[in-house]
């Protein structure tokens, strides 16, 4: 069971280093004629990383630049670029420390000037300034509310951008009259401009409708000042910005698919866009397994499974974890007692959830192992503490920082 799990590992490995930003930023760079005058401003937690590239092409045509990222995702000095590394998934004082020296950057710049904005996931929670009338404590407090309310990254960064001075394509509007060339990894199914990032330099398609549907869906509580907040409209239309999409979990998983080949499996992407609950998708993995070791059905052994996307978890516990670790820990009852079998969940970035796990990983083992812990895996599940669970037994995934983000990968192999 360890040469597949092993082989899990690898294939996740392979995979997450060939769609590391670096090559994809200076590839987009050097076929554009890029002017003497650029301010560099990078978001999320692949900024870092981006940066580092796009300065190693053009760092002597920048002017100014910051970089914003996560905490503990900053490798060091850049040139002259300052770096900050704030709150995420809830953004913090840093946050707004952070956006507002990117905000004096891209003021009073001219026509000749470009905005080299450089978005990854992440960068929704680490790039805000709240509007007027909003405050840190506002946008904490509905953050939280819509992150554990299972409501989707498109409808919780709908509400997001409508509480912003700079997101929903507020951004680019800061930046007239100068240009801006967005650089985006995606990390939103479909590579939805306006939602990667909250769409700081996209033209926003959400309406004031559509917040308040969300806000009563969850049930979400505001003030009522927010709800006013809610009603300014976003921009629909933006003439100073170019956009490039250079990295999406579709090339995630073909590259895994490349890999598995490589290792002797014969490869089936199933999807790009999994969304729904964690548990369900692990439940639902595991059945396809269960069909592939019966019946040889959709695919003979040996094979792998390969899954992109985003899940999402409704939190009514106080346990650890994150999605990718949920899905693993469900699977892991489903797949109890079977043979050359193994399910591996990873965020691609590197964190899953709150915790400092990529993901989880489970085969037919892991169940019992759980049992002679003296853990219950429903009882785990329904406090939301999956991290605890599948480390007592080390199956947690633990890669650190990858440089990227683009959505979640899920791997089942069989043998």
């Amino acid at each position: 069971m360890s040469d597949l799990r092993n082989d899990a590992l690898d294939i996740i490995d392979y995979s997450i280093k060939a769609v590391l930003p670096d090559n994809a930023v200076k590839e987009a760079i050097k076929k554009r004629k890029l002017p003497d005058k650029i301010v560099l401003v990078a978001i999320g937690k692949a900024a870092w990383r981006m940066a580092k590239a796009a300065h190693e092409i053009v760092g002597d045509k920048i002017k100014s630049g910051v970089v914003i990222t996560k905490y503990h995702h900053s490798q060091g000095k850049i040139g002259d670029l300052k770096i900050f590394e704030a709150g995420h998934p809830v953004p913090d004082e840093n946050t707004i420390k952070a956006s507002s020296e990117a905000l004096k950057m891209v003021s009073n710049l001219s026509p000749e000037d470009t905005v080299l904005f450089l978005v990854s996931g992440g960068g929704s929670a680490l790039f805000e300034v709240p509007q007027e009338g909003v405050t840190l404590e506002d946008l904490t407090g509905v953050t939280n509310q819509l992150l554990r309310s299972g409501a989707d990254i498109v409808e919780i960064n709908t509400i997001r951008k409508r509480l912003s001075a700079v997101k929903g394509g507020r951004f680019a509007l800061l930046c007239k009259p100068a240009k801006v060339l967005a650089l985006v990894l995606s990390d939103v199914l479909g590579d939805r401009l306006d939602s990667i990032a909250s769409g700081p330099a996209y033209p926003d398609s959400t309406t004031w409708e559509d917040a308040i549907r969300i806000i009563q869906k969850y049930g979400i509580q505001l003030r009522p000042e927010l709800l006013k907040v809610l009603k300014n409209e976003t921009p629909k239309s933006l003439d100073n910005v170019e956009t490039e999409i250079i990295g999406s979990v579709s090339r995630v998983c073909e590259v895994a698919a490349e890999r598995a080949k490589m290792l002797g499996y014969e490869p089936m992407i199933f999807t790009t866009t999994l969304d729904c609950e964690a548990r369900e998708a692990g439940s639902f993995i595991a059945a396809i397994i269960r069909e592939v070791v019966t019946s040889s059905r959709p695919l003979k052994k040996p094979c792998a499974l390969i899954f992109g996307g985003e899940t999402v978890v409704h939190v009514r516990g106080n346990g650890k974890g994150g999605r990718n670790q949920e899905l693993a820990l469900a699977a892991a009852t489903k797949i109890e007692g079977l043979r050359e079998v193994v399910i591996a969940s990873v965020g691609t970035d590197g964190t899953d959830g709150p915790t400092d796990a990529a993901g989880g990983i489970a085969d037919g083992n892991t169940a019992q192992k759980l049992k002679k812990k003296g853990i219950n895996i429903e009882s785990a599940l329904a406090n939301n503490d999956s991290y605890h669970a599948l480390d007592a037994v080390g199956s947690l995934i633990k890669t650190g920082p990858t440089g990227t983000n683009v959505n979640d990968l899920i791997i089942a192999l069989c043998k």
